[in-house]
């Protein structure tokens, strides 16, 4: 099972902790992340199930490419963090 962290900023908003999931790519990993958390649901992801603009992931310390489709390889080792950018001054 993928490892999975969430930068702490998206904690103002919703509660969120690190979990395992199983996935064999980041979309079936962030869909399940997101039905152990459904508040967490509209953070992540727009109505389409696309990772939303403001949103970063990482697997195995590197971003994924795919952010359309979200097809980039996940393997039950692999590291996910998921970081949302901030804005203001």
């Amino acid at each position: 099972m993928a490892n999975v962290e969430l930068t702490p900023n998206l904690s103002r908003h919703v509660h969120c902790e690190a979990l395992s999931v199983e996935g064999s790519d980041i979309r079936q990993v962030l869909l399940a992340v997101c039905a152990a958390n459904e508040p967490l649901r509209r953070y992540l992801l727009d109505d389409q199930d696309r990772l939303r603009k403001h949103v970063t992931v990482f697997i195995d310390n590197t971003q994924i490419a795919d952010r359309k489709t979200l097809s980039d390889p996940v393997t039950p080792s692999s590291s996910v963090y998921i970081a949302q950018a901030l804005s203001g001054g």
